[in-house]
């Protein structure tokens, strides 16, 4: 798992599909998802899945925080 598209292929496996418009809010939405995953049992802070899907969502996040951000000015 590389890419915000490989987490949301992991995630879509669980029953999560993203349908929002703006990336941003996609992202949190992902984040909150895996954090419920963690929650039910179904990933442990030590699996691979969730560390590597956790980093790169909070990754594309702050990139697309810092592009809003560019636009504003």
């Amino acid at each position: 798992m590389k890419t915000l598209f490989d987490v949301q292929e992991m995630l879509k496996k669980y029953g999560f599909v993203n349908l929002m418009s703006n990336r941003l809010d996609g992202i949190v939405l992902m984040q909150q998802e895996l954090v419920q995953l963690l929650e039910s049992g179904i990933f442990q802070k030590s699996d691979k899945d969730y560390l590597t899907a956790a980093l790169i969502l909070k990754r594309e996040a702050r990139i697309e925080s810092e592009k809003q951000e560019g636009d504003k000015i």
